[in-house]
């Protein structure tokens, strides 16, 4: 943990720890993120684009004609 926190604010303040494990670990972790929001999310907005006027505005034009 003291290894992570020197890396992030750049002050060594214990001796240095190979950062090889956590670097791995964190590594991983993001990439199942990425997997799993690829596979497994629900928002698709390319099923849900209309091409066009729909229904309603073919029925607006209907009653104004």
């Amino acid at each position: 943990m003291t290894a992570l926190v020197t890396l992030l604010t750049g002050r060594c303040t214990v001796a240095p720890v190979s950062l090889g494990p956590i670097v791995w670990i964190l590594k991983l972790r993001e990439f199942e993120r990425a997997f799993y929001k690829a596979v497994f999310d629900p928002y698709h907005p390319e099923q849900h684009y209309m091409r066009g006027p729909g229904p309603a505005c073919a029925a607006k034009a209907a009653l104004n004609s």
